[in-house]
């Protein structure tokens, strides 16, 4: 069945949804989570603060050893933080043991018991809980409904795909009806044509379903695409925390530009006031490429050492443009050639421009830029 007809399906899954809405939605409050493991060198996750908006689907973005699996277990409750609280809504839960939480989660491992067929697996969780016989039967269900899996409720997990076990993992989660769903890089372990789908298909699920959502992904495009806010981690600190867009076009630190995506970093010195260039003021900086016009939202001195960031694909070659280079390298990437260009003694960057626009290697070329595709990283 293509993903487009099981999107039409998830229709069937409106009773659930529209019983799971009528309950109070969930807000995830953070308050200076640290985390220290014995003989670390430095803690896992260090005054960690972050507030959910209820039905929010969020993603902890970050590379290993960040802290993002670390934070979504103090809130699953299988570690403790050496300080700070965990609230949901306004009740803390920070000392309480995973059980009396209510929180559903979805292992990167999927932890299916493998002796158990489906609709076992489903009933195990509702089963601990003293839920009544029909009321587990109507629940599971009307959730193998909602994951399209009800023609495999008497199947064990060995004889599912990848893809499929990822859903019997998630319907384990969502039977029991949680006030919070956390989902440690479910999508790991699947291959790249179905992580694409499945990432649609639980993003589809959650809105449709409006549980709060906390996600764990290393997976840039997948924060980008399933997230309505991503926060990004590294060394055990939130870098940055906002919109999608916001946190690929306007960077708060070089770290968050280098880790999100490609990026060119000019380093340059304010000159002042330039003319606007959209929502935002704009400035003249002064760098080895020359005057550059860069957008920031926030009061710049002049003299101010800053960073210029610039995404390859918002630079195209144009005849006359006011920035040249010699173009060092021309790769070819599919529906993307990408360039590297060395400006000047000090300065390479990235261009990326549709095959028909590719330069060979060793050409001069001129390009440009609009401001509002330059963005300032102001320095501490």
């Amino acid at each position: 069945m293509s993903l487009a007809a099981e999107m039409d399906l998830l229709a069937e899954a409106r009773p659930v949804a529209a019983r799971r809405s009528a309950r109070p939605t969930t807000r995830v409050s953070l308050e200076g989570l640290r985390k220290t493991f014995a003989n670390a060198a430095a803690p896992a996750i260090e005054h960690l603060d972050l507030q959910t908006e209820e039905g929010e689907f969020i993603s902890l973005l970050g590379p290993s050893g960040c802290g993002k699996t670390t934070t979504l277990r103090c809130v699953a409750g299988f570690e403790f933080p050496d300080r700070g609280r965990v609230r949901l809504n306004d009740e803390d839960i920070t000392d309480l043991p995973p059980e009396k939480r209510d929180i559903g989660m979805v292992f990167q491992n999927y932890a299916l018991f493998p002796h158990l067929n489906v609709y076992r697996n489903l009933a195990f969780g509702l089963e601990m809980r003293g839920t009544a016989k029909a009321e587990c039967k109507r629940r599971i269900d009307e959730v193998l409904a909602m994951v399209q899996l009800t023609s495999m409720a008497e199947r064990y997990p060995r004889q599912l795909s990848g893809g499929q076990q990822q859903r019997v993992a998630l319907a384990r989660a969502l039977v029991i009806e949680p006030r919070l769903l956390l989902l440690d890089e479910p999508l790991a372990n699947l291959d790249a044509v179905l992580r694409e789908d499945m990432r649609v298909f639980i993003r589809e699920l959650q809105k449709r379903v409006g549980i709060t959502t906390l996600y764990v992904t290393h997976d840039q495009a997948e924060a980008m695409v399933m997230s309505d806010r991503v926060a990004v981690m590294l060394g055990g600190k939130l870098l940055q925390f906002d919109v999608p867009e916001a946190i690929y076009m306007r960077p708060r630190s070089v770290e968050v530009a280098r880790f999100i995506g490609r990026s060119n970093l000019i380093e340059g010195k304010v000159d002042g006031l330039a003319s606007a260039a959209g929502p935002y003021p704009a400035y003249r900086v002064h760098t080895a490429l020359g005057e550059i016009d860069a957008c920031y939202d926030q009061p710049l001195a002049t003299g101010q050492t800053v960073h210029v960031t610039i995404r390859p694909e918002a630079i195209r070659f144009q005849n006359g443009g006011p920035y040249s280079g010699r173009v060092q390298s021309a790769y070819f990437l599919g529906s993307t050639v990408e360039h590297t260009l060395q400006c000047g003694p000090t300065q390479s960057l990235l261009v990326q421009t549709a095959p028909s626009q590719r330069a060979d290697a060793g050409a001069n070329a001129t390009f440009a830029f609009d401001p509002g595709h330059a963005w300032i990283i102001a320095s501490p």
